[in-house]
């Protein structure tokens, strides 16, 4: 099989000379932003569903794509409840046959469904962000997760943390950030599929002959790593 993907094109040499100050702002202040009503429709859904199950542990899939990957996660590990979550709806309604009995798929704000999941004591036991956008671009830090505001919420939430990326330096860089944040040092590595690929962009990125990294770091349950309004 043969494949042509494009490598990261970008103007950093290392991480991002701004990412501390980032991290600082996001552990010191809470976002404010609305919760989407979309969104918080969506988690009650899943909240519901959830429930249903609540003797299996959770999987988070966050920015599952066309979903994939949940499938794959929910094969791999039948015991558990794994729930996709990305906010387009073309990519959700995408034909990969049957969700397993163990799987749901969610359209929803992730940014707010990470928060909800917070607020309502979800304790995932491995939680996945499998080769989110890079925003390589050095102005655009604070739209990479160890750059935006809800960083302190993916980590607080705790589990098994695994990031995977085609780009070393978003993973390093994610590292750095969880050291600042939690004082966990999350182990770095390169990542072989092994001929079972979770995601559309990991075959494509590996039979395109990239080196793929991973990120997995184990955390706490730790809600109080997320400042309250009026001070942490």
């Amino acid at each position: 099989m043969h494949a042509s993907s494009r490598s990261i094109d970008t103007n950093q040499s290392g991480p991002h000379e701004g990412l501390t100050g980032r991290v600082t702002r996001a552990l010191e202040n809470p976002l404010r932003k609305p919760i989407a009503e979309h969104t918080q429709a969506a988690f009650q859904e899943a909240r519901t569903w959830l429930a249903a199950r609540s003797e299996m542990p959770l999987i988070l899939d966050a920015g599952c794509g066309v979903g994939l990957s949940t499938r794959r996660l929910a094969a791999s590990f039948p015991d558990h409840a794994v729930i996709g979550v990305d906010r387009s709806r073309d990519r959700l309604s995408r034909e990969h046959g049957p969700l397993p009995d163990n799987a749901l798929l969610v359209r929803a704000d992730l940014v707010d469904f990470w928060r909800l999941a917070l607020a309502d004591g979800w304790r995932p036991a491995r939680h996945y962000l499998l080769y989110p956008n890079p925003y390589p671009k050095s102005a655009h830090l604070k739209m990479r997760w160890q750059g935006h505001p809800v960083l302190p919420v993916i980590l607080a939430l705790g589990g098994h943390l695994e990031l995977r990326s085609n780009w070393r330096l978003y993973v390093e860089e994610f590292a750095l950030a969880v050291a600042q944040a939690t004082g966990h040092e999350a182990q770095v590595a390169i990542h072989e599929p092994n001929g079972k690929p979770l995601t559309p962009f990991e075959q494509k990125y590996h039979v395109s002959g990239q080196t793929l990294w991973k990120l997995v770091v184990q955390l706490p349950h730790d809600p109080d790593l997320v400042a309250r309004e009026g001070g942490a």
